[in-house]
């Protein structure tokens, strides 16, 4: 429930002029509570140019699940407070390589700098999981905190699964890093619950999470 004296949280599709506080929120959702997530790691960058970087892929003409057309966001005040990104499981892989490399494109990049990025990104082969091909996936969930403990996300997840539900889909399925409890007891409070893990101790020398951790729920 929303607490007494607050309204309910307007939800609205996120539009380019939103790339920046996708982006920003991206990075945070994939970082949890740890200090660098996927973006950080794969590009080797400091945070104004990842966030460049990935403000290009939310406008990229390739749309990917870090898109701002995948992409909802939950106002508080009249402005951008929390996001997260909903759509179909299948094709997320090859969507995202594709933003990838129209991004470096645009921002110049070799060829030879484009395959550093997936080298350096290839870490979390031996311990990613996603929902099946069949799934609505929910990802890149993240709230400035300054806005937390407001119910935003919950609402935006119940915005997602409905949105789902009217695409035909019956199963959700979201995955976070082990060890990011708020995610998870967000999650579970959202009817969400566990469906497997897989960890990998090189994964945990890098980022400082044993891997990563799936829950699904019907729709």
């Amino acid at each position: 429930m929303m607490a007494a004296g607050r309204s309910r949280p307007a939800i609205r599709p996120a539009r380019p002029e939103d790339a920046s506080f996708v982006a920003r929120n991206i990075l945070a959702s994939q970082r949890g509570p740890f200090p660098r997530g996927w973006f950080d790691i794969a590009l080797g960058w400091d945070e104004p140019q990842c966030l460049d970087f990935v403000e290009r892929i939310a406008v990229a003409p390739t749309p990917s699940w870090w898109h701002v057309s995948q992409s909802i966001i939950a106002e508080a005040e009249g402005k951008p407070a929390a996001s997260l990104c909903a759509l179909p499981a299948s094709g997320t892989g090859a969507a995202a390589k594709a933003a990838i490399e129209a991004a470096a494109g645009e921002s110049g990049l070799a060829a030879s700098d484009v395959a550093a990025i997936f080298r350096r990104g290839a870490y979390t082969r031996n311990c990613w999981v996603q929902g099946g091909e069949g799934d609505w996936l929910i990802e890149h969930v993240a709230t400035l905190p300054e806005y937390r403990g407001r119910g935003l996300v919950q609402a935006l997840i119940d915005h997602a699964l409905a949105a789902g539900r009217a695409a035909g889909f019956e199963r959700a399925s979201i995955s976070f890093l082990i060890g990011n409890e708020a995610a998870e007891r967000c999650y579970a409070k959202a009817g969400f619950a566990f469906a497997e893990e897989k960890r990998d101790p090189a994964f945990e020398a890098i980022t400082g999470s044993p891997g990563f951790r799936r829950f699904t729920r019907a729709m």
